[in-house]
């Protein structure tokens, strides 16, 4: 049996001991994502093959935190793809500006860098005093470091040419500190805000929603979990709701894409035209 092989084994092993130790069912990611995550993983806490990385898994209950990082890969910036941003600024949130109030799912929102651009959008779109944003993630490391809203000040150069981009109208410093090399956003921004743990491989509903984003978390998940999750959102979203993909992601060949109709092919947004059939207890 050639090394790659093995390795395969050994990912295969690893995800059960995570699901049966902790309850995390990675079975269903991207396997070859999953390999190099594994991998990593391995590397960074120093174990010389992934089956003592699992001995680890097994042992370690405080590891946990960590292996949920390394695994889902919470990255993000603010106003990433600004002309997604810009296209909700002047077709979408308008289009919302009609319900009296607003209710935004994040799900896998990672470091929160998108949380806090939406409540910009919204303040700036006068629609933040009745909106309320759910911020949800699997990793609890994640949502902490979303709660607190500081970030490396070399990302603020990067962050205010995508908020110009996007279509704002002040500058991005209006809405940050900065000290110590770190820039911290105004507290005011979390008013509307709700961080949450939520995961998408097994838990159901979150909330009724007018509006979700799930950007760049599809394209680490097999066909079958990202069916599973297109449907938790048509399932989610009240008639006439948004959907918001990344970019390299698409409704196409998801059974669930009749729920649907593109409103911006480009920017991978959709929208709620056909609701699934509601369970009521």
């Amino acid at each position: 049996m050639d090394a790659p092989e093995l390795e395969n084994i050994e990912v295969d092993l690893f995800v059960q001991a995570l699901q049966r130790r902790h309850g995390y069912d990675f079975s269903q990611y991207a396997p070859a994502s999953l390999k190099r995550r594994v991998q990593l993983l391995t590397e960074q806490l120093e174990c010389k093959t992934i089956s003592g990385l699992i001995e680890r898994v097994m042992h370690e209950q405080q590891l946990l935190p960590r292996l949920l990082e390394g695994l889902t890969v919470p990255a993000s910036d603010m106003f990433r793809d600004p002309t997604m941003f810009r296209a909700l600024r002047e077709t979408a949130l308008p289009m919302l500006a009609s319900y009296p109030q607003i209710n935004i799912w994040q799900a896998g929102c990672a470091h929160g860098q998108e949380v806090y651009s939406l409540a910009i959008l919204l303040e700036e779109a006068g629609l933040y005093e009745r909106s309320q944003i759910f911020a949800t993630d699997l990793s609890e490391r994640a949502l902490q470091q979303a709660q607190e809203g500081i970030y490396p000040a070399r990302e603020a150069q990067q962050w205010s040419r995508n908020y110009q981009a996007s279509g704002g109208n002040r500058s991005l410093a209006d809405y940050y500190s900065a000290r110590y090399n770190l820039i911290k956003l105004d507290q005011r921004l979390r008013r509307h805000v709700t961080f949450a743990r939520h995961n998408l491989v097994a838990d159901g509903v979150f909330c009724e929603a007018h509006l979700i984003l799930c950007r760049n978390v599809l394209i680490y998940f097999s066909n079958p979990l990202q069916s599973r999750v297109l449907s938790l959102f048509s399932e989610s979203l009240v008639r006439g709701g948004f959907l918001c993909l990344g970019l390299r992601e698409s409704l196409d060949y998801a059974p669930s894409s009749h729920d649907f109709a593109v409103f911006d092919e480009a920017q991978r947004i959709y929208r709620l035209t056909n609701p699934p059939e509601r369970q009521h207890p």
